[in-house]
C-alpha cells in the first residue's frame, strides 16, 4: 500500500529525509490554462496591453516561482534547479492561454512541485496584469504532465480534453 511520504509514524507532518537517496536526473512538466474574453486575449497577443508584455512578465514570474517553491510550500526542499522553462501559447480558438513549465535538476528529490508552482504563478501573473481589463478570467486544469527520475520512475499523465467555460 502506498503511503503519504510527508507524514511520520506519529501522524505528524514532516520534511522527508532524502539524505540516503541517490542523485539522479529529475525532470517534471506541468500545465495550466487561463480562459479570458477574446478582447483581453487580443490585447495580450497584439502587445496593446497598457502594462507591457504580459507573456514575458508571466514567464519571468514562473521561473522565479520555481526557484522559490521551497519558501512557499512548507515541506519542500530547497533545490538547485539546473533548468526552468516556462512557455506560453495563445489559443484564440478557445480564448485561452496555455502555460507549460519544465523543471530539471540532478538531485535527491523530485521537481514536480517546482513545475506546478511555475505554471501556477505564471497564470496568476497573467491574471494580475489583466484584471483591470477583465476580472472574471478563469485559471483551470493545473496538472502534472510528466515526471522522470527517482525511485518512482517515469509518469506521463493521461491525455484529457480541456473543457472551455
Amino acid at each position: 500500500m502506498t503511503t503519504f511520504t510527508h507524514i511520520n509514524s506519529n501522524g505528524e507532518a514532516n520534511m522527508v529525509d532524502v539524505s540516503a537517496k541517490q542523485e539522479t536526473v529529475r525532470e517534471a512538466r506541468a500545465e495550466v490554462y487561463v480562459t479570458m474574453s477574446p478582447k483581453t486575449l487580443e490585447m495580450i497577443i497584439s502587445g496593446q496591453h497598457h502594462k507591457g508584455d504580459v507573456f514575458a512578465t508571466a514567464r519571468i514570474a514562473g521561473i522565479q516561482a520555481a526557484k522559490r517553491t521551497w519558501e512557499l510550500i512548507p515541506l519542500c526542499h530547497p533545490l538547485l534547479l539546473s533548468k526552468v522553462e516556462v512557455s506560453l501559447q495563445a489559443l484564440p480558438e478557445t480564448n485561452q492561454v496555455r502555460i507549460e513549465s519544465l523543471c530539471k535538476l540532478t538531485g535527491k528529490t523530485g521537481v514536480e512541485m517546482e513545475a506546478l508552482t511555475a505554471a501556477s504563478v505564471a497564470a496568476l501573473t497573467i491574471y494580475d496584469m489583466c484584471k483591470a481589463v477583465q476580472k472574471d478570467m478563469l485559471i483551470s486544469n493545473l496538472r502534472l504532465l510528466e515526471k522522470s527520475g527517482g525511485k518512482s520512475g517515469h509518469f506521463i499523465a493521461n491525455k484529457v480534453e480541456i473543457e472551455v467555460c
